[in-house]
C-alpha cells in the first residue's frame, strides 16, 4: 500500500449556509490523501499503474465549483468522484478549509475532514 497526497489545493468557491457566503464566495484550501497499491508503479515507472494526481486535482476543482451549504457535503462529493473515477483507490481522506470564515472572532480557517473506505455507506 501507499499514499498519494495533494496538499493545499487553492480554490475560490461559493459554499455556505448564509446568502452572503454563496453570493460573495470565499477562499478555500483542500487536502486529499488516497490509499492505493503503489508497488506496481514503483517497478513499472508507468502512469497507468498509479493514481494520477492531476485527475484528483481536476475532481477537486470541479466539485469546489458546485456550491454546497456544508463543507461536509463538498468533501463527500469529492470522495465519491474519486471512488467512481479511480478504481484502485481503497480509501480517501479529504479536508476542506474555509479561509477567514464569517464568524464572530478572529479565526484563520475552519476545516472539515472526511475519511472513507471504498464501499463504506452513510447510515
Amino acid at each position: 500500500m501507499g499514499k498519494v497526497q495533494l496538499e493545499n489545493i487553492k480554490a475560490y468557491a461559493h459554499h455556505g449556509c448564509l446568502p452572503q457566503e454563496t453570493n460573495i464566495g470565499s477562499d478555500y484550501l483542500v487536502n486529499v490523501s488516497v490509499d492505493t497499491n503503489l508497488l506496481i508503479a514503483s517497478v513499472s515507472d508507468e502512469l497507468k499503474d498509479t493514481v494520477d494526481y492531476v485527475h484528483i486535482n481536476k475532481i477537486v476543482k470541479q466539485e469546489m465549483a458546485t456550491p454546497s451549504k456544508l463543507l461536509e457535503h463538498v468533501a463527500k462529493r469529492i470522495i465519491d468522484r474519486i471512488f467512481i473515477e479511480l478504481p484502485t483507490v481503497d480509501s480517501a481522506m479529504v479536508s476542506v478549509s474555509k479561509i477567514n470564515p464569517p464568524i464572530n472572532g478572529d479565526v484563520e480557517k475552519v476545516t472539515v475532514s472526511l475519511n472513507l473506505q471504498r464501499g463504506q455507506s452513510v447510515q
